[in-house]
């Protein structure tokens, strides 16, 4: 005949379910376990509480913590499963409960020394993972008043004992969860500062061999032309690869973060010395810059405009035939400061003028296409002008080239100062 569990009363059951929502709602593993001892001595009426968990490498228990304070030299200390109670609870996987430790050859009073108590009676109960699998030991020492601990005791902590096994063991997911976040940050951080030197190292040197080599393309004979434009189109894809490069820093665009000031966007245009770009010089492009001589006052992060910027004109000079021509142009709209970038290139057909801002997206098929790169340029673009509250768009004729726009919101002084 199967033995019937002893009925709890409504007030310890409702204290259970309370810790239960408690415990399942707390992440740190040290207040997790400082306040599962804590409940466990106030439910059982006892002097003080212990846990043990069993470390899966080792298979030993330590003392994690205790209603007592516990010495630091005794958290290392290792309990054997052979020849301890904890052990034979854990072991066995039932509850126990020693009358008399002193009787008791399995009991260590070390442990009493350790922690200046003494040790009457143990009732120890087996803390369960979500795989019903032993983890660990919940022990009540001593019932106050020196009386036994009741049947209804050991139900309380069984209970309780499992309550807190899944929540340790969620505790330690959390906490391992959190490591390893923290490891890929660091990993990532690591990838975009090693892309970040390795393309800044890169671009340096190769803006110098472009230079170099379209000034000896331009001294060389015919018979030499021909190899010397084999070099300048293998430097001018290297360019290519290195803003990939930088573009796969901004892939997650969503998570940057912007420091944004107060800026002149002429001035930024001007500064970026858009006429002298190496790729442009290198394939014999004419780029034209029309600023105007008033201020355009805008709040960008300004390393990160000339990332766009540097992208636009990227694309354009890519899809310009050598000694095309590419006009760029700033100017006032209402309340909006135009950036405007016009090549003389291939053109757009007007049902992908959208999807070319799309992510990898190349207007030529992959298989057959004679202009390199990712396809990341556009929509890193898109997506830092969009983080700066701006608007980016493309017009084309699909005949005389592509013009692509990008509107920003001015910084003007209060209305009545005009």
């Amino acid at each position: 005949m199967k033995t019937q569990r002893p009925k709890l009363n409504a007030e310890r059951m409702a204290r259970l379910v309370e810790i239960s929502r408690v415990l399942n709602a707390t992440t740190n593993l040290s207040h997790l376990l400082s306040r599962i001892i804590s409940e466990a001595a106030e439910l059982t009426q006892a002097e003080a509480a212990s846990i043990l968990l069993l470390d899966p490498k080792t298979q030993q228990l330590h003392f994690k913590a205790s209603s007592n304070e516990v010495p630091p030299e005794m958290a290392d200390m290792a309990v054997s499963l052979d020849d301890s109670i904890a052990g034979a609870i854990l072991t066995q996987n039932k509850p126990m409960y020693i009358k008399d430790v002193s009787k008791d050859p399995r009991w260590n009073q070390n442990v009493d020394d350790a922690i200046a108590f003494r040790t009457r009676s143990i009732l120890g109960v087996p803390m369960h993972n979500v795989g019903q699998e032993p983890m660990g030991v919940l022990e009540a020492l001593n019932k106050r008043g020196g009386g036994d601990f009741s049947v209804q005791d050991f139900e309380t902590l069984s209970i309780l004992a499992d309550i807190a096994g899944v929540a340790v063991e969620q505790a330690r997911l959390f906490t391992e969860l959190q490591q390893a976040n923290a490891e890929l940050n660091e990993l990532d951080q690591l990838k975009t500062d090693f892309i970040a030197i390795a393309s800044h190292e890169l671009r340096t040197p190769l803006s110098v061999i472009l230079g170099y080599v379209s000034f000896l393309r331009d001294e060389a004979g015919p018979e030499m032309t021909a190899q010397f434009d084999n070099v300048l189109q293998a430097a001018v894809h290297l360019r290519t690869l290195i803003q990939d490069m930088l573009n796969l820093r901004y892939v997650d665009a969503g998570t940057t973060s912007l420091t944004r000031t107060r800026a002149d966007l002429i001035t930024l245009v001007r500064n970026m010395n858009l006429e002298r770009d190496e790729t442009a010089v290198a394939k014999e492009q004419t780029v034209h810059v029309n600023l105007p001589n008033d201020k355009l006052l805008v709040v960008v992060d300004e390393d990160v405009m000339e990332v766009i910027i540097g992208n636009l004109l990227n694309n354009a000079v890519k899809f310009t035939p050598r000694s095309g021509r590419i006009e760029i142009k700033v100017e006032r709209q209402g309340r909006e400061a135009w950036f405007r970038i016009k090549d003389s290139g291939i053109g757009v057909p007007e049902d992908q003028l959208e999807r070319i801002f799309k992510r990898f997206y190349q207007v030529e098929s992959p298989l057959r296409r004679q202009h390199e790169g990712m396809g990341l340029g556009l929509s890193i673009a898109k997506e830092l002008v969009e983080l700066h509250d701006g608007r980016i768009w493309a017009e084309s004729s699909n005949k005389e080239g592509s013009e692509f726009i990008i509107a920003l919101r001015l910084e003007l002084p209060p209305t009545g100062l005009l």
